[in-house]
């Protein structure tokens, strides 16, 4: 926490957004309607995504006693009938990845076009794309943390590949294969691999995005994104606008939209969120996290925590 301490005291701040988002009720106005029908049908799955998540239990069992016992066949068949339909799953998991990173596209293309002066007049004149960003984001952070705790995940998948393998030398004919080819199977492998991955796709797709719209300053997309952290934080920090909202839930919905745009700008913003020229007000948002019972934000401040402690802070050779 060394790191991140130091650097919530250097940092200089533009005047931040001061208005209500509903993140309740936010409706589509008839401008935003196209892009917001295109993204619903992706969120519409979202729950139902998270729910299998959660409900996944693994083969670890059958694959432990398959692996205890080489040579017996029916322990081989058992392990392999288990894994099969759970790797049917994560192949689910993953194309919905793919879903959801063609969504946060449209959404990006929306808040960053020209259609007004600043980010802030985006935000607040098309809540309900806003919204939508914001459900993504939460959707992300829920997905990554119910994966990191649990292993059987990457096991599973690893031990598909290895009897795959296997049954391929011994031209073994394998139901399931056709399920993921080799191709596939490499993609998401590298996509389970990493710690957060539904966080590492949206984070290299923002870059992606900047990247394939070389006519669009990367500051539309930064500022867009330091602009929703700030929004986040002034509605929680500000008893007139948290006071309206109806559920308990909204303030743990906003906290982790606030962390997740803040992690996505220090990944696709040039010195990052933690340098003294950040746009975001990493101090206040800290203190509106410590302002929260402990159990329920101890995930989300260990998660900038880290990102501080992996950022190299040389901007702040000039802070003591």
């Amino acid at each position: 926490m060394g790191n991140l301490l130091k650097v919530l005291t250097c940092t200089d701040l533009e005047q931040e957004p001061n208005f209500f988002l509903d993140f309740e009720n936010a409706q589509p106005t008839d401008a935003e309607r196209e892009v917001w029908e295109q993204v619903d049908v992706v969120l519409k799955d979202a729950k139902g995504i998270l729910d299998e998540l959660q409900a996944y239990k693994g083969a670890g069992q059958e694959i432990r006693e398959a692996i205890q016992n080489p040579n017996d066949e029916a322990l081989q068949e058992q392990a392999w009938a288990a894994v099969v339909p759970l790797v049917g799953k994560l192949k689910k998991f993953y194309e919905f990845s793919q879903r959801l990173e063609a969504a946060l596209h449209s959404l990006l293309r929306a808040l960053t076009s020209e259609t007004y002066d600043d980010p802030t007049q985006h935000l607040e004149r098309e809540q309900a794309l806003a919204k939508q960003f914001a459900e993504i984001l939460h959707f992300t952070l829920r997905f990554d943390e119910l994966k990191m705790t649990n292993p059987a995940i990457q096991n599973d998948f690893s031990y598909y590949r290895r009897t795959l393998s296997r049954m391929r030398i011994n031209n073994v004919p394998a139901e399931g294969e056709n399920e993921v080819n080799n191709e596939l199977a490499n993609r998401i492998s590298l996509f389970y691999a990493d710690a957060t991955p539904m966080l590492k796709t949206l984070s290299d797709g923002t870059t992606k995005f900047v990247s394939e719209n070389k006519n669009l300053p990367i500051e539309n997309t930064t500022d867009c994104l330091s602009t929703m952290a700030s929004v986040c934080k002034v509605m929680l920090e500000t008893p007139e606008y948290r006071s309206r909202f109806t559920s308990e839930e909204t303030v743990s919905f906003c906290l982790r939209v606030m962390v997740g745009v803040i992690i996505l700008y220090d990944y696709v913003h040039p010195v990052g969120a933690f340098a003294k020229s950040s746009k975001i007000d990493m101090k206040g948002c800290i203190k509106v996290l410590k302002d929260q019972p402990p159990n329920s934000v101890e995930g989300l401040l260990n998660a900038l925590s880290g990102k501080a402690s992996r950022t190299e802070l040389n901007d702040n050779s000039g802070c003591s």
